[in-house]
């Protein structure tokens, strides 16, 4: 116990967890098809992390631009552009407003009818520009056409940051397609508990310049020197569990190969629950490219009807969500305890309650 309540900030406070810290950014980067030189900073929150990772971003683009961010601070600072998808995540968005980026002054990216950023109606990017991805859309589980819109944003100076909550876990899977291109971006956020079952408070912040992320999160102090790839230097915390032990003890059970078949196979049951809901009168309103599948009932009222009976049951629960303007509900697998019976079981489950609702 005394072992586990050390501060895992730095090799000096824990020799252990920062070695196991390590080889979990490493597998992680593997995993992820990421460049290996990046660095992995474990911290509390996708929204944590992507704060993180924005901060770096920031950082970075002003000193490009001659200003010194850290002795000079915002006050007189060049203005920087963000542009994110009008389907961004709501904790991006928290993550933007906590760092000062006010919410008026954010340039939305129209979307698709599938929720992926319309390349043909990007707005401009320039080196002042914050260009905000996403892989695995909340809803539709969608992923915004890297290939095309990151090199664009390279060549005009932006940086790229994606939020790869739980979509980025594609790139373990037979599925890798569905991220062409993602490795090409400047930082990532990636949760833990979305597809390797860790427990919350387990996200990482992944950054190609590790420079960056050390720079702009440089904690040291003169009774706490560490390296610039410490823990402490890599997230928000200066005190902090061993958030990445979970990361490693979890890919170290399931190994490359078990990743991947876990990953496969839930996109699969996916599918399966898709089709069997289809074929029973529901809307599926997604292409299902990945673990999310987005329903409707006939209307709405059934929709709110039916989600409000399976949360009553005991059997299932999901909660509700809203797809362009109406409501819906959001069914997402990712457990690895989930297997086909359970996904028939929950496809009749909703089938039947649309019989009832309906009669």
């Amino acid at each position: 116990m005394l072992a586990w309540d050390q501060c895992a900030s730095s090799f000096n406070n824990s020799p252990v967890v920062d070695q196991l810290e390590r080889v979990a950014g490493r597998w992680v980067c593997q995993a992820l098809g990421l460049p290996a030189q990046s660095a992995v900073g474990f911290g509390t929150s996708a929204t944590a992390c992507t704060l993180t990772c924005i901060a770096a971003a920031r950082r970075k683009l002003l000193a490009e631009q001659g200003w010194d961010f850290d002795g000079d601070g915002l006050t007189g600072a060049p203005a920087l552009r963000v542009v994110l998808s009008e389907t961004a995540h709501v904790t991006v968005k928290k993550a933007l407003r906590v760092l000062g980026f006010g919410m008026n002054q954010l340039i939305y990216a129209p979307v698709d009818e599938r929720g992926r950023i319309d390349p043909a109606r990007l707005p401009p990017l320039d080196a002042r520009s914050l260009l905000i991805l996403q892989a695995g859309e909340v809803n539709s589980g969608e992923f915004d056409p890297f290939a095309e819109l990151i090199p664009r944003a390279r060549a005009a100076g932006a940086w790229v940051h994606v939020d790869g909550a739980f979509g980025l876990w594609a790139r373990a899977s037979s599925s890798a397609h569905l991220a062409a291109g993602i490795e090409q971006a400047d930082s990532w956020t990636c949760d833990g508990h979305k597809w390797l079952n860790t427990p919350y408070d387990s996200a990482m912040a992944i950054c190609r310049d590790a420079s960056a992320l050390a720079a702009a999160m440089n904690s040291d102090a003169a009774y706490a020197m560490a390296s610039a790839h410490a823990q402490t230097n890599l997230t928000l915390e200066f005190s902090r569990r061993a958030r990445g032990v979970a990361i490693w003890a979890a890919l170290a059970n399931l190994g490359r190969d078990g990743l991947r078949r876990m990953i496969d196979r839930h996109i699969r049951q996916a599918r399966l629950l898709a089709d069997a809901l289809s074929a029973g009168g529901y809307q599926v309103l997604n292409q299902v490219p990945l673990n999310q599948v987005l329903v409707r009932a006939d209307s709405d009222a059934q929709t709110d009807a039916i989600r409000e009976a399976v949360q009553g049951s005991g059997e299932a629960w999901f909660g509700p969500t809203r797809w362009q303007g109406r409501p819906a509900f959001r069914l997402s697998v990712s457990s690895w305890r989930t297997t086909d019976e359970d996904i028939q079981a929950l496809a009749e489950l909703l089938l039947r309650l649309k019989r009832q609702s309906g009669a």
